[in-house]
C-alpha cells in the first residue's frame, strides 16, 4: 500500500534522510519512499500499512502525519514515467559549463546532437578554440543566437 505523508515544504530531503536511517537500522517497516519533483508538503511512502508507516514517521521533524486513506499506483504512476528533454538549443548560442574541468567557462556551442543529448563547444575565452563535447546537463544557457549571427 503507498500512503501520502504531510510534510514542510521543502523538507522532503531531510525527511527522507532521517526514514532511510530508520529502515537501515531495521527500525521501519516501510519499503520505498517516492518524492517526486513539483510535489510541495508530500511524500509518497510504500508500507504493510497506515500503522507502520505512522511509526516511523513518529518523532522525524518535518514530518507532519499521513493522509487517511492509501494513494493508488495509478494516482503516481505518472511520476514514475521518465520524460523526454525537450532540447531547446542551438548553433552558435553562448553557453556556461556548469561542471566538469571548465566550469565556470563561457563557451560558444557549434554542433548539436540530439539522439545523445550532447553539444560541442568552443570555449570563448581559449587562445585556441578547441571544441569540447558535454551532456546538457552540464550547461546553462546565457545567451540565444540564430544561426546567421
Amino acid at each position: 500500500m503507498i500512503y501520502a505523508v504531510r510534510i514542510t515544504a521543502g523538507r522532503a530531503n531531510q525527511v527522507i534522510d532521517k526514514l532511510l536511517a530508520l529502515a537501515k537500522k531495521g527500525r521501519s517497516k516501510i519499503h520505498s519512499i517516492l518524492a517526486p519533483p513539483g510535489v510541495k508538503g508530500y511524500v509518497f511512502v510504500e508500507a504493510d500499512s497506515r500503522d507502520d508507516v505512522v511509526s516511523s514517521i513518529y518523532g522525524i521533524s518535518y514530518a507532519k502525519g499521513v493522509i487517511s486513506g492509501n494513494v493508488s499506483m495509478k494516482e503516481i504512476e505518472h511520476f514514475l514515467e521518465p520524460t523526454k528533454i525537450q532540447i531547446k538549443i542551438n548553433k552558435n548560442d553562448i553557453v556556461e559549463l556548469i561542471s566538469g574541468p571548465f566550469k565556470g567557462e563561457k563557451a560558444r556551442v557549434t554542433r548539436v546532437n540530439k539522439l545523445k543529448e550532447e553539444i560541442v563547444v568552443e570555449l570563448l575565452e581559449a587562445a585556441v578554440p578547441i571544441p569540447v563535447t558535454v551532456t546538457l546537463d552540464s550547461i546553462r544557457i546565457i545567451e540565444h543566437k540564430s544561426e546567421e549571427d
